[in-house]
């Protein structure tokens, strides 16, 4: 079965999905998007979409920043989606893509008097990064300010920034980027938020330091403090900080929890994974496949093998 797609209102395959080289969002980063993960439980023969509802929440904020206007909603785009990994036909974890641009095919720098489309891609992504540690470097290139692209919404034209770190740090030997605000503290890496454990507590940037406000960060914020009893204080984090913490770790849709062993060639606490690190991935990896009863608000369950679509509080989404 091929991959399929959304695309101008209806599910086709993915390779009859095209967009004309004309096309404003191409040329000026004028559209927003998401990432969703959709988790494999190969025991119970099922999917468990991971906070569908959030994500697509994330999404329309971004479409009101960029003056979007869709067709769709929030229980609608739920159920595309759902639609969609069903026809899809995989039997794997997968990466859902829902993306909102300026369509019209024109040129000219604005966002007004321009047509709106959206679509959904579903597909496979390998892993983003080690789960055994990521070596990571601080990036010459600043994190953009809110005053600039608003940093709240994943916009894309905000990705070059992270992408210009990312090839950076890659290119000198390392495996991920972390940027500083403009004042020099930290603010995330290239596509994930960041965490450090101080004094047994975890400590993250907060909202005012540029931060995308990510799900899987949230998630870690209530695990932690649900089943760990474990504080999260969200302040301004020092770079100094970074080298001086007991562990770090970086999370994210692609990412999951990824550690952080090394920062500027300095290891991070004894160099390896840290306790607090690993109890959160081990309950983050049981918390995504659906197994926690406790956070059934955050699932959307289909079933391949019985054709049936569950959700919990995700209008429309019950079997």
């Amino acid at each position: 079965m091929p991959p399929y797609a959304f695309f101008h209102k209806q599910f086709m395959p993915l390779s009859e999905a095209k967009i004309g080289i004309l096309t404003h969002a191409l040329h000026y980063g004028t559209a927003c998007f998401d990432g969703i993960r959709g988790n494999w439980d190969g025991e119970q023969e099922r999917f468990c979409l991971f906070r569908v509802e959030d994500h697509y929440k994330r999404l329309l904020d971004g479409c009101r920043l960029l003056k979007i206007k869709l067709p769709y909603s929030l229980d609608e785009l739920c159920q595309l989606t759902i639609e969609l990994v069903k026809r899809s036909g995989y039997r794997e974890d997968v990466y859902i893509r829902p993306l909102a641009y300026k369509s019209s095919e024109t040129i000219g720098v604005r966002l007004h008097d321009l047509e709106d489309d959206f679509l959904i891609i579903v597909t496979t992504l390998p892993a983003y990064l080690s789960n055994r540690g990521a070596r990571c470097r601080t990036s010459s290139w600043r994190r953009v300010d809110d005053t600039m692209i608003p940093a709240r919404g994943k916009i894309c034209g905000i990705y070059v920034n992270s992408a210009l770190a990312k090839t950076e740090a890659w290119e000198d030997g390392f495996d991920e980027a972390i940027l500083l605000t403009h004042d020099g503290h930290a603010a995330e890496g290239s596509g994930e938020n960041i965490f450090i454990v101080s004094n047994g507590k975890l400590v993250t940037p907060s909202p005012s330091d540029n931060i995308l406000l990510g799900i899987t960060r949230d998630t870690v914020i209530k695990l932690a403090k649900n089943e760990l009893g474990i504080d999260t204080v969200e302040r301004q984090v020092d770079r100094s900080e970074l080298y001086l913490a007991e562990e770090c770790f970086l999370t994210g849709t692609a990412a999951h929890i990824a550690p952080v062993v090394e920062i500027d060639h300095r290891a991070i606490g004894t160099g390896g994974i840290g306790p607090i690190t690993m109890k959160l991935q081990k309950l983050f990896a049981e918390v995504i496949l659906g197994r926690n009863p406790k956070y059934s608000e955050w699932y959307a369950f289909l079933s391949l093998t019985l054709n049936l679509i569950q959700g919990s509080e995700v209008k429309g989404l019950k079997g």
